[in-house]
C-alpha cells in the first residue's frame, strides 16, 4: 500500500512538471513569435518609408537612388514640383478631335513636407538603419535592367539581418527571403510583405 501512494505522488509530480514543461514552451514560442512580428513590423514601416523617398528620387531624378548619401540628401534637401494637367480636346470640322495636353508647374514642396510630415521627429539619417539594431544598414541596389528590349530603372532595399531565423535569403518563396522590396530583374517597387 505505502509503495502505491509513492508511486502516486511520483507520477503526480513527473505531471506537474511535464504540464509546466509543456506551457512554457508553448508560452516561449507565442512570446518569440510575437517579438519578431513586432520587429518586423518596424521594418516594414520603414521599407515603407524609404520606397516612398526612392519613389520620389525617380520621379524627380529619373532614376533611382543607388547609394545612401544622395537619397539622404534628395530626402533632406530635394523638392518636389506640383504639377497640374488638364487636357482640351477640339471637335474638328471632318469629325476628328484633336486633343492638347497642357502641364502646368504650380510650385514645388520640399520632400520631407511632401512625404514625412506626418511622421513626428523624423530625421532622414535615420532611414538607412535596420530598427532594433545599431549600426546594421538596409541593403540599397538600383541600376537599370533590359526588358523587353527597352531599358527600365529598378531598386532593391533589402534587410541583411532579419529578425526571424527562417528568412533566409536561399528560400524559394519570395515572401521567405529576408524583408525587401523592388526587385534586381523585375519592375516592381512592391514589397515582399505584400
Amino acid at each position: 500500500m505505502k509503495n502505491l501512494k509513492y508511486y502516486t505522488y511520483a507520477t503526480l509530480l513527473f505531471a506537474a512538471g511535464l504540464a509546466f514543461y509543456l506551457v512554457n514552451s508553448i508560452k516561449y514560442s507565442i512570446d518569440e513569435e510575437a517579438r519578431i512580428n513586432a520587429a518586423e513590423d518596424k521594418v516594414i514601416e520603414k521599407l515603407k518609408m524609404i520606397r516612398d523617398a526612392q519613389i520620389g528620387f525617380q520621379s524627380v531624378n529619373g532614376k533611382f537612388a543607388n547609394e545612401w548619401d544622395s537619397l539622404l540628401n534628395f530626402v533632406e534637401n530635394g523638392k518636389i514640383f506640383l504639377i497640374q494637367r488638364r487636357e482640351e480636346t477640339v471637335l474638328l470640322d471632318y469629325g476628328a478631335e484633336e486633343t492638347t495636353l497642357y502641364l502646368d508647374t504650380l510650385g514645388s514642396v520640399t520632400v520631407i513636407d511632401s512625404l514625412f510630415s506626418s511622421i513626428p521627429n523624423f530625421k532622414a539619417s535615420n532611414l538607412i538603419f535596420v530598427p532594433g539594431y545599431e549600426n546594421v544598414k538596409f541593403e540599397i541596389w538600383a541600376s537599370k535592367i533590359e526588358k523587353g528590349g527597352v531599358e527600365v530603372d529598378v531598386v532593391e532595399v533589402r534587410n541583411p539581418k532579419p529578425f526571424d531565423p527562417n528568412r533566409k535569403e536561399s528560400n524559394e518563396a519570395n515572401i521567405n527571403k529576408p524583408l525587401r522590396f523592388g526587385s534586381r530583374t523585375s519592375i516592381t517597387t512592391a514589397g515582399n510583405w505584400e
